[in-house]
Parts: structure tokens; C-alpha cells; sequence
């Protein structure tokens, strides 16, 4: 049985709390409204209705496809802070290069933009004390992208930061247990159900950004702009993840919880 400590130290608060914050509050939808300058779910609506019913399984495609190459290229490079700038930058191109195309090049881009995203994911895991060659990890890099995509349909109870990894909780654990089996280049029935998990609320990310890069004014300066903003919500939806988890192992699960929903009901 562990000891874990019986109180949380003021610095681990302080970054709870900050983890907390960008958690419960994920504000993608608020972020691409105000670059497009219309409500997003007024722009979902305009969508070409075979676009936005394929948008969970254009998510499903570019997190399969980007998972394997992203984190076995990570795994051995040189340990480093995560770099979320360059992250940016490289998203930013790839959201210029795809808005000169129009939306039906946003399938393909979304591949390159996603492997991107999970780049700077497992970066920051690592930062946060994440084994990258650990299953277990690898399952939670990919939990980030079920962490933003929200909508005003949610129930809150069921889609706060715990109520999401609950539901993932027999997914993750599952295709924890097959990687570590198989590793990285096998697929498999436990990997492709957490990642079709995965994909159902990530699809709803995927649609707001295909809504915002479709409006007329946006063109490839509007379109480098919104992958920014796409890149960065996930980012800070990874480090809140990562520093809950880095706390979890120093505190266990049952005092970080009950201080996390603390800041909640503050």
C-alpha cells in the first residue's frame, strides 16, 4: 500500500487549480467565434451536410494514422521542455497550406495538424514525468483529445475532466494492456475501440474547425490562424491533464480528486 502524503503542497495546488481552470472550462467554441466573428454553431450549420456527418470519422482517421508515427518518433529524441511555440508555428503552416485548398482538403490536413498536436501532447507528458514508452501513457496522450470537445448539449456531470476519464477508464485500460502486448506497430480491437471513444468527442473539435475555416473571409491567413487556436486549446487541455496525473502519482488519486473538486465548486 502506498503512503501518499495527507496534504497537498501550496506550489501543487497553485498548478491544480491552473490545471483545473483550462479543464472544466475548455473554451474552443468561444475562442473560433470571436476570429470568425459569428457564433460557431451558426457556422457549424452551414457546413455541407456531407462534411459534418463525415467529421468523426475524418477524426477517427487522423488520430489512428498520427498516433503511432508521432510517438515513436518522440520517444527517441533528446529529452526537452515542451516547445508549444514551435508547435504553433508548424500548425500555422499547415492551416495556411490547407486553407489555399478549401474545405475539402481539410481531411488531408487535419492528418498533418493532428500528428502535430500529438507531438506536443506526448512532449508535455514527458515533461509532466510521463513515460513515454509506457502503455499507459501512450493511452493518455491519446485521452487528451476527448478532453475539448465540448458542446452545449453536454451534461456536465458527465463530461467534466473526471466524468470523461470514468467513461475512457475501461478503453484506456484495455488498449493499455494490448500495447503492452503488441507495442506500437500492432493494431488491434482494444486500441481502435479507445481511439474510436476518443474520436466521438473529438469529432465535435473537428467540426467547429471546419465550420470556422469555411467561413468566406477566413482564406489561408484566417485558416493558419484558427489551427493556432486548435493547436493551443489541446495544448492547454494536455498540460492540465498531464499535472493532474504528475500529482496523482505524488499524492494518489483520492486527495488530488477532492481538491480538484474543490476549485470546481468554488
Amino acid at each position: 500500500m502506498n503512503d501518499f502524503p495527507s496534504a497537498m503542497e501550496t506550489d501543487d495546488l497553485a498548478a491544480l487549480k491552473d490545471a483545473t481552470r483550462h479543464l472544466e472550462h475548455p473554451s474552443l467554441a468561444v475562442r473560433l467565434s470571436s476570429i470568425i466573428g459569428t457564433p460557431i454553431d451558426i457556422a457549424i450549420k452551414l457546413l455541407p451536410r456531407p462534411i459534418y456527418k463525415r467529421t468523426r470519422a475524418v477524426a477517427e482517421t487522423a488520430i489512428e494514422k498520427s498516433f503511432k508515427a508521432a510517438l515513436s518518433s518522440l520517444r527517441h529524441t533528446q529529452y526537452s521542455n515542451p516547445n508549444d511555440h514551435m508547435y504553433r508555428l508548424l500548425a500555422a503552416g499547415s492551416g495556411a497550406a490547407g486553407g489555399l485548398f478549401g474545405v475539402y482538403s481539410l481531411p488531408f490536413e487535419l492528418g498533418i495538424s493532428t500528428t502535430i498536436m500529438l507531438r506536443s501532447i506526448a512532449e508535455i507528458a514527458r515533461a509532466n514525468g510521463e513515460d513515454l514508452h509506457d502503455p499507459e501513457s501512450q493511452a493518455a496522450c491519446l485521452e487528451v483529445f476527448a478532453l475539448g470537445g465540448e458542446s452545449e448539449d453536454d451534461d456536465a456531470a458527465d463530461t467534466g475532466y473526471y466524468g470523461i476519464r470514468l467513461a475512457l477508464a475501461w478503453p484506456v485500460t484495455h488498449a493499455a494492456h494490448h500495447l503492452a502486448r503488441n507495442g506500437l506497430v500492432a493494431e488491434g480491437p482494444m486500441l481502435t475501440t479507445l481511439i474510436s471513444a476518443v474520436s466521438a468527442r473529438f469529432g465535435i473539435a473537428v467540426s467547429q474547425k471546419m465550420a470556422a475555416v469555411m467561413v468566406p473571409v477566413m482564406g489561408a491567413a484566417g485558416a493558419a490562424t484558427i489551427n493556432t487556436v486548435f493547436l493551443t486549446h489541446f495544448q492547454e487541455m494536455a498540460h492540465g491533464h498531464f499535472i493532474v496525473r504528475r500529482l496523482e502519482r505524488k499524492y494518489g488519486k483520492e486527495l488530488v480528486k477532492a481538491n480538484y473538486e474543490k476549485f470546481v465548486n468554488a
